[in-house]
This record gives C-alpha cells, structure tokens and sequence, in this order.
C-alpha cells in the first residue's frame, strides 16, 4: 500500500474560500458561500475562509468561531477565555457569563451592521506555528497533528508558501475509508 500524504487529501488554496485581509466580516461570509457553491457535493463543506495579503500569500484563517466571537464585541471584555478553553466550564459558568458581560443581548440586526463595518484586519491573527503542516508529511503525522492541537484544519505549506488547507475532515474520512476497506 503506498503511503498517503497531506498533498492527496488537502484542498488546494485556489479551491478554497479566500479573501483579501482588507475584506469586512460581511465579505468574507459571502465568499464562504460562494465557495460552497462550487464544491463537488461528495466533499465537505468549507469551516473556514483563508485570508490574503496583496500578494496573495495567506496571513491567516477565519473560522466559524471567529466569526461568533468577533460579531460579539463584548467577548473582548471576558477574562480568562484561554483559561476557559483549556479548562472546562459548567452550565451555570456560561449563564453567569453571559450576564455580567451582557453577552449576546443586542438585537440581531446588529450584526448585519457590525459585519458590514468590521474589517478582517483589525482582527485576524497570525496563524501560529503548529498551525502549518508540510504537504509532503504522512497521513499518521498529519492525524496525531490534528488529534493533539486545537485545530479543525491545517495550513499545508510547500516550501515557503501555503499551498492548501488540511481539514480533519478528510483526514477521518480517509481513515475510515480505510477500515471500510480492511
């Protein structure tokens, strides 16, 4: 059996959804949307959008949650956020939460208008570095990568450059596509 690599299951950076880094909020949604109109139906939709410089190199990745936590000004005011995600919280934590930090209580048409306003770049960061993954590593390098990191999906790099995005999920299809077949 020949060995799987990141390069045969990622989806390629022309493939997936990307906008400049001087895009709104707004913007970035409607791309992921028009991407998800061109996937081949057999493949799993986009959970994120990869943003641009002007040079068309990828300065870092909007995921759904990032969309959540950025149109809810007031998450910016929440002490202790890492220590939450690492940690756990109970039911009575996230409703004490949202009250003394009035989480989540203006009125939804707000955010149509936040969305409009909000540029990428006054917010995006700069993926970190365990965030990459070379296209040339195995598909068990590429899934004890995502098993132990707190990623969804990986920026795949060849040589200097992203050339793609690694989603957890082709990888746990491809390993299931391969108990399927044992």
């Amino acid at each position: 059996m020949r060995t799987v690599t990141v390069k045969d299951l990622m989806v390629p950076l022309k493939e997936y959804a990307t906008v400049p880094k001087e895009a709104t909020l707004r913007e970035a949604v409607q791309a992921l949307e028009k991407a998800q109109m061109t996937l081949d139906p057999s493949r799993h939709k986009h959970r994120a959008i990869l943003v641009l410089d002007e040079d068309g190199k990828v300065v870092g990745k909007l995921t759904m949650k990032d969309i959540l936590v950025a149109i809810e000004p007031n998450y910016g005011k929440v002490e202790g956020m890492d220590v939450l995600k690492r940690s756990g919280y109970s039911p009575d934590l996230i409703k004490d939460m949202l009250e003394d930090h009035a989480l989540w209580v203006e009125p939804l048409e707000l955010i149509c208008k936040r969305a409009a306003e909000l540029k990428l770049s006054d917010f995006i960061q700069a993926p970190s570095e365990d965030e990459y993954i070379d296209e040339n590593a195995t598909l068990g390098e590429a899934t004890h990568h995502l098993v132990i990191g707190p990623y969804l999906s990986l920026l795949v790099t060849r040589g200097d450059a992203v050339a793609g995005i690694l989603r957890l999920s082709d990888v746990f299809s491809k390993i299931c596509e391969i108990i399927k077949n044992c």
